[in-house]
């Protein structure tokens, strides 16, 4: 059966989080409702990247099977059912073997702090108007890449097999509305942008050196991270795919 890729993006204030959860509101939830709503038959999509409760995503994937052609043109149609915050962005048919989680290459997100009263952000970066050393900042993103345990910045019961992940870029930068940490790795762990942003930002207020965040993440206990850092101020980027996954894209 043919397989596509569907690429959505979302504001996700008013979701619990990108997958399907019993009494809750998800991003999944509603793109299958409109299709079912669209197409009349019900569709089972399995997601890319989970984002958490009020986590945004500039770009995000389901893939799905379905036996008939579905061009671009349609997603106008499903984007007016759809609810104001979310929208389809792109529909590709891939390899039928293809799978918009396990083949990805890597995942791109940004956390966004604002340091004066601006109600123009407020929903979608964290208010933080304390004094940061900004060289302690990029000195303790750039020391990321050279771990791979990171245990210290996952929440509990979380059902991995693994905590190993692989950094590839972790930067502090200045844009116009405030600081922007940018950081990309082949997977994360829940929680685990969030943690790093707020174990970070004690090292730019003085209160932990570059070396003691060094340690806290040698320690591998989440005990040490701090998660304060809220989901608003978050957003997944970009993922990427291998180009042969498109194969089908003609």
């Amino acid at each position: 059966m043919p397989r596509y890729f569907l690429e959505v993006a979302y504001k996700g204030t008013s979701y619990s989080g990108f997958q399907i959860q019993d009494n809750a509101s998800s991003v999944q939830e509603e793109v299958e409702k409109a299709l079912k709503i669209f197409y009349r038959q019900s569709f089972t999509l399995t997601g890319s990247s989970r984002t958490d409760t009020g986590v945004h995503a500039i770009q995000n994937f389901f893939h799905f099977d379905y036996q008939g052609v579905i061009e671009e043109r349609v997603l106008y149609n499903i984007n007016a059912i759809l609810p104001p915050d979310i929208v389809l962005k792109g529909v590709r048919p891939v390899a039928p073997d293809a799978h918009c989680r396990y083949d990805a290459l890597s995942r791109e997100y940004r956390y966004y702090l604002y340091k004066k009263k601006n109600p123009f952000v407020a929903d979608r970066a964290w208010f933080y108007p304390y004094t940061l050393d900004r060289d302690k900042l990029r000195a303790a993103a750039a020391l990321l890449v050279e771990f791979h345990d990171f245990t210290t910045f996952s929440k509990r019961n979380t059902q991995v097999k693994t905590f190993l992940c692989t950094i590839y870029e972790s930067t502090w930068n200045e844009e116009e509305t405030g600081l922007v940490y940018r950081v990309k790795a082949n997977r994360f762990l829940r929680g685990m942008v969030r943690g790093l942003v707020g174990t970070m930002l004690q090292v730019g207020r003085g209160k932990l050196s570059v070396e003691d965040f060094a340690e806290v993440i040698r320690q591998k206990d989440n005990r040490r991270a701090d998660f304060s850092a809220p989901g608003h101020g978050l957003f997944l980027h970009h993922v990427c795919f291998p180009v042969s996954i498109f194969e089908n894209d003609h």
